[in-house]
């Protein structure tokens, strides 16, 4: 009768300790998004302000001038297409994908919002960043329609390293497959470089707002990891979850 008596405690503090878990975990990625998004803005002010219409502005140009100097029918059509890895549409239709499958496939949530943390974050830090900072596209004639976003910092580059990388860090986790595990990596690693390429040679940004892409890309893919998927030592195991 006392183990009776004891039992319901027991189960009443369980989800009282998961919401509390929970809350923690949303309180750190909101601190982490803060963080980068402020860095972001930081950089963003200094290419738009300080460092605008300067001889650094004009050096940052200098890859769109080449290549917009060097175009050709074939590139044109091949950057058209890499373009389309990390197009909104792409990424909203490859992550539902994945985040459905990754529920059905290991039976537990950890995964999947691990990737629907990662590139809703991104996505929210890309916004408010360009919210903020309206820094102009680079100074050639450019291959696409221009968004009404900043060209600071680059939203496909970010989303490419965020969505694939995700994926990719999900595959190396849960995969006894050493080729899916290899092929993911190379993926999330040439994904994100092609349309960086793409974007720089269509002329729809600087080489700074690449790099400032891949900065929030990286940094907030490692603080959603950290927070969301990586296990802690005193964790009990997904299987027992």
């Amino acid at each position: 009768m006392r183990s009776t008596e004891t039992a319901g405690p027991l189960v009443a503090t369980a989800p009282r300790a998961g919401i509390a878990d929970a809350r923690g975990a949303i309180g750190r990625l909101v601190a982490g998004a803060v963080v980068v998004w402020g860095t972001l803005c930081g950089a963003g002010y200094l290419l738009t302000r300080p460092w605008h219409d300067t001889a650094f502005e004009r050096r940052d140009a200098w890859v769109n001038r080449w290549f917009a100097a060097h175009r050709s029918s074939t590139w044109n059509t091949v950057t058209h297409w890499l373009t389309y890895a990390a197009e909104t549409l792409t990424v909203i239709a490859v992550g539902a994908v994945f985040f459905a499958g990754l529920r059905i496939a290991l039976g537990r949530w950890r995964e999947s919002l691990f990737l629907a943390a990662a590139l809703a974050g991104e996505v929210t830090i890309f916004l408010g960043t360009t919210v903020l900072i309206d820094r102009d596209r680079p100074p050639v004639s450019h291959l696409d329609d221009a968004p009404p976003t900043s060209s600071f910092p680059s939203g496909h580059t970010a989303a490419a390293l965020v969505l694939y990388g995700a994926l990719a860090i999900i595959a190396v986790r849960v995969s006894s497959r050493a080729w899916l595990r290899r092929l993911a990596v190379i993926v999330a690693v040439a994904v994100p470089v092609c349309v960086a390429f793409a974007r720089l040679y269509r002329g729809m940004h600087f080489p700074t707002d690449v790099l400032g892409g891949a900065v929030l890309g990286l940094a907030w893919l490692i603080i959603t990891w950290a927070i969301v998927l990586r296990r802690r030592r005193d964790e009990p195991s997904d299987a027992a979850a």
